[in-house]
């Protein structure tokens, strides 16, 4: 816990002035060993090594009064999800998969790197996007995230679990519906609520129609019994949540999956406030610190010698 105190405050003293451009400017500034907790679902074989649908078992009060089974074929799961054009919004401040050395992409691969070190140390696949307040950075983090992850040959899912204010669909111009609470109510199957954008790995799960009581649809077995079965067939599953301080969802998420990271955005999250939203959460399961909202040449000037073009004649010498 140590660690992260530090990593806040460096993250105060990073800069003098609050304004900043929306760039994770310090990837994870503190990592927090903790216990990888290995969820499996009721059929512990890969699901796409069964041999028919993978069947959840059903709920009472929040699905219609006629329940349907939820079924998924596992095994043809990927290649029946729909694909849609990947024309992010301008104002989503995406990284550019076609320019990968530009600095924001840089900062979003260092954090990548970070994190697949520690896969390799530990079961680690599914993990929460979370802040303390609004306005901090959340979902921009865990969209680039995702398309950093989705660079790599592995399938990435973005879900998008923030049912009380859900944007991911609106950084990516696409539907809101069927989602995730079409898919939990029975409403449609998983392939046509999970869409992979084109040209990358990277698949994505908005938040479907919205509901009127989303921490109560969170805690249906279903959500349990899903995120396992998706950490079976993706490298990594990242979940946009809701802030600690402001609902109970992202802390309930958070003892459904191997870790969470926090996002604080630089000269305006305040130390007190994320200390509040680490221990709101009901595990110790905080991966690290994002550090949101560094200025831009704060950033440039890190990579402007590495990737400055030598003058004719000149020593490449470092």
């Amino acid at each position: 816990m140590s660690r992260v105190h530090d990593a806040l405050r460096r993250a105060e003293q990073l800069l003098e002035s609050p304004e900043g451009e929306d760039f994770a400017g310090a990837g994870v500034a503190a990592e927090i060993p903790a216990q990888a907790r290995s969820l499996l679902v009721a059929d512990d074989r890969d699901p796409a090594e069964q041999s028919g649908p993978f069947e959840v078992p059903g709920t009472q009060g929040v699905l219609r009064n006629e329940f349907k089974g939820i079924q998924v074929d596992w095994r043809n799961f990927l290649s029946k999800c729909r694909v849609i054009p990947f024309h992010p919004a301008p104002e989503a401040h995406l990284i550019d998969i076609e320019r990968p050395h530009e600095v924001p992409g840089e900062e979003f691969r260092s954090l990548r790197t970070r994190l697949n070190h520690m896969q390799s140390q530990q079961d680690l696949r599914s993990i929460v996007v979370t802040s303390a307040s609004p306005a901090e950075g959340k979902t921009f983090s865990a969209i680039n995230l995702a398309l950093a992850q989705a660079q790599l040959e592995s399938p990435v899912l973005l879900a998008d679990l923030d049912l009380r204010r859900p944007v991911v669909h609106n950084m990516f111009q696409c539907e809101k519906s069927p989602g995730f609470s079409d898919f939990l109510l029975a409403e449609k199957p998983l392939e046509e609520c999970v869409r992979r954008i084109e040209g990358t790995n990277l698949y994505f799960m908005p938040a479907g129609t919205q509901v009127k009581n989303p921490l109560e649809l969170l805690n249906m077995r279903q959500v349990k019994h899903m995120i396992d079965a998706f950490r079976k067939i993706f490298n990594w599953v990242i979940l946009d949540t809701p802030p600690l301080l402001f609902s109970a969802d992202a802390n309930l998420l958070a003892t459904l999956t191997d870790g969470t990271l926090i996002v604080v955005r630089i000269g305006s999250t305040t130390y007190d406030t994320v200390i509040r939203a680490m221990q709101s959460l009901c595990e110790n399961n905080v991966l690290g610190i994002i550090a949101n909202g560094a200025r831009a040449g704060e950033l440039y000037s890190k990579y402007t010698y590495y990737y400055t073009k030598p003058d004719e004649g000149g020593s490449d010498e470092a």
